[in-house]
């Protein structure tokens, strides 16, 4: 079973000294990241923040950063934290994480693995 997958931003983290971040890897989640992340205090206060804290959790790896935290995923662009959203959904929701595509040349009907990461 996979538990990692690959994923380009949309925009790219700014970090600190002006670097864009795209590339990374985001892990399935757990229940203990879930709980964890609703018990944390500015979840209490915001109960939306708890997305942030969990999207901070499964992000694995940023290219060029030794960790993600909140305060990263805070300063994302929008598109970015609602990419990282809508895959989040996807790999914790789905058992089968593909789709059904249609050849635009031939119109043979396959199915695809869902692809976070796409080539520039």
């Amino acid at each position: 079973m996979q538990t990692e997958y690959q994923f380009k931003l949309p925009k790219g983290y700014r970090s600190e000294d002006g670097s864009i971040h795209k590339e990374g890897f985001m892990r399935l989640a757990t229940a203990k990241d879930e709980i964890e992340a609703s018990r944390h205090p500015k979840a209490k206060a915001a109960p939306e923040y708890a997305t942030i804290i969990l999207l901070s959790k499964v992000i694995v790896k940023l290219d060029g950063c030794d960790f993600v935290t909140p305060e990263m995923i805070e300063d994302m662009y929008t598109a970015d934290v609602n990419f990282l959203q809508n895959m989040y959904e996807t790999i914790n929701n789905n058992e089968d994480l593909m789709v059904r595509v249609i050849c635009p040349h031939c119109g043979k009907e396959f199915t695809e693995p869902i692809n976070f990461y796409q080539q520039d």
